[in-house]
């Protein structure tokens, strides 16, 4: 049995099903067991069990019986306690759940641009790298990814672009646009996740996952506009004048693509991968990223 946490966010059900396609036995933690995220997984063949990263308690029954834990569950957004809270102290209490029973592998969902460095910068990779420490400091046998962005059709932050090159008579780029991203497209990161939980060459290893192409933001927006047929400008915008506007939409509900914690992970360097490893551990092609706006920006 492999538990999965964040099985009904953005990346989790595609990796349920990567895991399914095996043939895996899956259990999905799950805050409410009622709702359709819920019953989507049950119809896969998953086992449903209700809990949170803030109940102890639901974390040892969730993990109770299981040989594997893949775990994803993070928030983008919030006050820095919520960041202790889900994902520092939450992994913790995963991980000390996974001791208890006897979990033989443990593979995580860290980020790209975590380490020493970068924990000092922002909550989001403060939480990050503890996860990472909690794991590795754990015992037991692990996998720690961290991905650059992830595109997909039913989601993540591509839709969001897809709809602002569109809809917006002027694409507005975050600064120079000079920085570099390497997205990979959702389908090949289940696929690594799903191989990590058995693969012996990947246990006790740190991989950085991207796709085969790396690109700065001004190329992406105009490969991307190019994908829909769109023909119209960009714009450079200072990013003073972004940090400003994350003063406002940080306040917004929900959750929001711009707050000045993201604006200031852009400036912290490039997103990029050393894709090589993870090709030769797992043998899985990468998508390139011209195929990956083309699938996500198709129209059915």
């Amino acid at each position: 049995m492999i538990l999965v946490t964040g099985a009904t966010g953005f990346i989790g059900p595609a990796i349920v099903s990567a895991l399914r396609e095996r043939d895996e036995e899956v259990r999905c933690l799950v805050r409410d067991p009622t709702r359709a995220p819920a019953e989507r997984l049950r119809a896969q063949g998953c086992e449903v069990v209700q809990g949170n990263m803030t109940d102890a308690a639901s974390l040892r029954r969730a993990a109770d019986g299981c040989e594997a834990v893949v775990h994803l569950v993070s928030i983008r957004q919030g006050r820095p306690d919520q960041f202790r809270q889900v994902m520092s102290e939450g992994t913790r209490d995963l991980v000390a759940a996974a001791q208890e029973a006897g979990v033989r592998r443990f593979v995580l969902m860290s980020a790209l641009g975590t380490n020493e460095r970068t924990k000092d910068e922002v909550p989001y990779y403060r939480a990050k790298w503890e996860m990472e420490q909690a794991v590795q400091s754990s015992g037991l046998e692990w996998v720690i990814f961290r991905p650059s962005f992830v595109f997909g059709r039913g989601g993540g932050i591509l839709p969001t672009f897809a709809r602002l090159a569109r809809l917006a008579p002027v694409t507005p780029v975050v600064g120079a646009g000079t920085q570099r991203i390497q997205p990979i497209w959702i389908d090949d990161l289940a696929a690594i996740f799903a191989e990590a939980v058995r693969n012996p060459d990947a246990a006790n290893r740190i991989f950085e996952l991207g796709g085969p192409d790396a690109l700065d933001w001004n190329e992406f927006w105009e490969r991307l506009k190019r994908s829909q047929g769109i023909r119209r400008p960009s714009l450079n915008v200072p990013m003073g004048f972004m940090r400003l506007n994350a003063r406002v939409t940080e306040r917004l509900p929900g959750d929001v693509p711009l707050t000045r914690d993201l604006l200031r992970m852009m400036e912290l360097g490039d997103n990029t991968a050393d894709v090589r490893p993870v090709v030769e551990t797992f043998g899985i092609p990468l998508t390139p990223l011209d195929e990956q706006l083309r699938r996500a920006t198709t129209r059915s």
